[in-house]
């Protein structure tokens, strides 16, 4: 047991590990405090996969985690200077006690008012604000083997040793927000655009094809003067948070360019909106030909969980494009910067 634990920590520093055990604790309370809402709302049932996929997420990358804190402890590690080390201070510090004042509030406001939604948004926050500073200000510093010995080199903020390490638990860290319920209103308000966006589509394609079909707002009547609603045509929250979370996993897992990363998450997003809308058309197509009351139950669950499978699809068809597509440039590279005439 205490080989494998050696094994384990190997090229972390006690402070290091201190600030890990610290992460854990508050993916653990946001875990707890969030699992009600994955009870409670469909839209957020895949809240349930989070805790999982972060301790997979670890698990992949702990030999990269241990080789960055080793990069950190080295003699000469890159580090930042000059305003880009003052905003990196200032950017930690701020982060820790902003979090940790965040995280006081839904504390707070959970103790006093029990399980809500604001609470459970500021504990979110305030424990990826937190976890984040935590991390950065402890981790492993550059050893000074012998008098003389390297300083840290200087380079920019995003070069920085430290920015490297902590840049390896964003997603960890971050994910969580996504499982997190979205205020009331801020959730309506994105519902209803979203929502609205897709019935408005669904009636003009209609009325390309020649269909009578009639919009009023967020609802389309049908000829048989039978309606269907946004809730059972289409769920864009549900949807949304679901496709952001499979691009951000996958992103975080098969793709190691932080461009690259935000680009899929982006992607996700932009399948989330299209197989939403297909959905929409299928279940109109269906109320249209059978009936409003024809697309509850199996065929409104089918179409549901098909929004999730195609987008998930999607990325996976997308993933060698971001991976193989620059393959042969980063290739090139090694060969451009060989003087001419060598072997």
């Amino acid at each position: 047991m205490f080989g494998y634990w050696k094994k384990f920590s190997e090229a972390l520093t006690a402070p290091f590990l201190g600030a890990l055990l610290v992460a854990v604790g508050f993916w653990g309370f946001v875990a707890w405090d969030q699992s009600h809402w994955w009870r409670l709302k469909e839209d957020y049932s895949f809240g349930w996969l989070v805790p999982a996929f972060v301790g997979f997420v670890i698990y992949d990358r702990w030999p990269k985690i241990q080789l960055a804190a080793r990069q950190c402890a080295a003699p000469g590690s890159p580090r930042a200077t000059g305003v880009a080390q003052w905003l990196l201070a200032i950017l930690a510090v701020g982060a820790l006690v902003g979090g940790l004042m965040a995280f006081l509030l839904g504390a707070l406001l959970r103790a006093g008012q029990g399980v809500s939604q604001p609470a459970t948004v500021a504990l979110t926050v305030g424990m990826a604000a937190t976890v984040l500073g935590v991390l950065f200000l402890n981790a492993p510093g550059p050893v000074q083997r012998s008098e003389g010995a390297a300083v840290a080199a200087s380079t920019g903020l995003l070069s920085d040793a430290r920015v490297r390490l902590v840049g390896l638990f964003v997603f960890p860290t971050l994910v969580w927000l996504i499982s997190a319920p979205l205020v009331t209103a801020l959730e309506s308000e994105i519902s209803t655009f979203l929502l609205g966006k897709v019935v408005t589509v669904v009636s003009f394609v209609f009325d390309l094809l020649g269909l009578p079909l009639e919009q009023h707002g967020n609802v389309l009547v049908l000829p048989n003067n039978s309606s269907v609603g946004v809730e059972d045509a289409c769920s864009g929250i549900r949807s949304l948070t679901g496709c952001l979370f499979a691009g951000s996993f996958l992103a975080a897992v098969f793709l190691d360019r932080f461009w690259k990363k935000v680009a899929l998450v982006a992607a996700a997003m932009v399948l989330a909106f299209f197989t939403n809308l297909a959905r929409g058309l299928f279940l109109t197509s269906w109320a249209y030909n059978y009936g409003a009351k024809a697309i509850e139950g199996t065929v409104h669950d089918a179409a549901g969980y098909s929004v999730m499978g195609l987008t998930i699809v999607g990325l996976l068809c997308l993933l060698p494009l971001f991976n193989l597509k620059f393959a042969a440039d980063e290739d090139e590279e090694p060969a451009k910067e060989k003087p001419a005439g060598g072997n």
